[in-house]
């Protein structure tokens, strides 16, 4: 029954949401400290623009209801905003606003202050189009955004942060570039302004001290039959598991504590699908100053045949729930079999 399992969490969780972290966590490491910027972990925002004259921001048509993307039907002669380095080291090299998040600056804050500095222009963030990690020592968020004003930075107001910004409409890669990863980035941008795989997914503002991963882990045979991994202890719950911040495991991704909480608590060794990317939450300057994120995940288990069900777990603190309710089974269904989750880049 519906009772026994956190509906108001998974509703949440499932359409790009929040929910209270708490104290507790499943499996190893139990958080060491609070993560702090410059410390402990590095965070680096990154935006791609279009030069779009008219456009509507890209929304969910059906709020709490099934994911309809919007038919942007965007312009082939869109350019895309570059910017040409300053730094001694890349100097002259383009690529896109791109840097380091501040202590105490929110995730989007930050996006926009990037932009601002690097091209002149004002923006919005629309919707994080991928997670790119190599654990808590870096992790980007790569946004798609709009220009909402301001004058693009010429070359007589070069300063430190950049010489100039231009829009781009030809092909990026027969430039010097600062580094080829963007091109990934804005293929995939193009990608989602021609028909999103996922809804709109912006931070959400709620405090959490560790870095740590809330695990949608479901398990759906060639039936149509699913079930979702809960957490025992207290109130059932979905799974949260905390990165370890060890100069061992800082540079670790973030698939490693996913990894070994299934290990430990589902036989035999699983071998899970790629993550995907529900939401986030974070809340800068959060309790005591940390700048703690928790990302909410979404990744299946396998079933090993036609109409299996889910393994046992080998543990009490765990156990299987079995979705329903056709609405929620739907939706999940539905952002499983078509990867419509953000990527994680690992």
């Amino acid at each position: 029954p519906m009772g026994e399992a956190p509906a108001a969490e998974l509703d949440a969780v499932l359409g790009g949401g929040g929910w209270d972290v708490g104290v507790s966590f499943e499996g190893p490491p139990p958080p060491t400290g609070p993560i702090r910027l410059g410390r402990n972990a590095c965070y680096v925002v990154l935006a791609v623009l279009f030069n779009e004259e008219v456009r509507q921001p890209l929304r969910d048509p059906h709020p709490g209801g099934s994911w309809c993307p919007p038919d942007p039907s965007p312009s082939p002669q869109d350019g895309v905003l570059l910017v040409q380095e300053a730094k001694p080291e890349c100097r002259g090299k383009w690529y896109l606003p791109a840097g380091r998040m501040e202590p105490g600056e929110s995730i989007v804050a930050a996006t926009r202050r990037e932009v601002k500095e690097e091209s002149g222009l004002e923006c919005e963030p629309l919707t994080l189009l991928a997670l790119e990690e190599r654990g808590p020592a870096w992790i980007r968020f790569a946004f798609l955004a709009r220009p909402t004003g301001g004058t693009l930075k010429t070359l007589e107001e070069a300063d430190a942060e950049s010489l100039q910004a231009v829009w781009w409409a030809g092909d990026p890669s027969v430039l010097p570039l600062r580094a080829p990863d963007i091109l990934p980035l804005l293929d995939l941008a193009a990608r989602y302004r021609r028909s999103p795989p996922h809804p709109p997914t912006l931070p959400q503002e709620l405090p959490c001290a560790p870095l740590c991963l809330r695990l949608l882990v479901a398990f759906a045979n060639d039936a149509g039959d699913l079930w979702v991994l809960l957490g025992t202890a207290g109130t059932p719950h979905l799974p949260v598991v905390a990165c370890g911040t060890s100069p061992a495991e800082l540079r670790r991704g973030l698939r490693l504590p996913v990894l070994r909480l299934l290990r430990d608590c589902l036989p035999p060794d699983p071998c899970p699908g790629p993550l995907g990317l529900l939401g986030l939450q974070h809340r800068a300057g959060g309790p005591g100053g940390a700048d703690g994120i928790c990302f909410n995940m979404l990744l299946s288990i396998p079933p090993g045949s036609p109409g299996a069900a889910p393994p046992e777990p080998r543990s009490p603190a765990f156990r299987w729930w079995r979705v329903e309710e056709e609405s929620l089974r739907g939706r999940m269904l539905q952002r499983l079999r078509a990867a419509a989750t953000v990527p994680v880049w690992s």
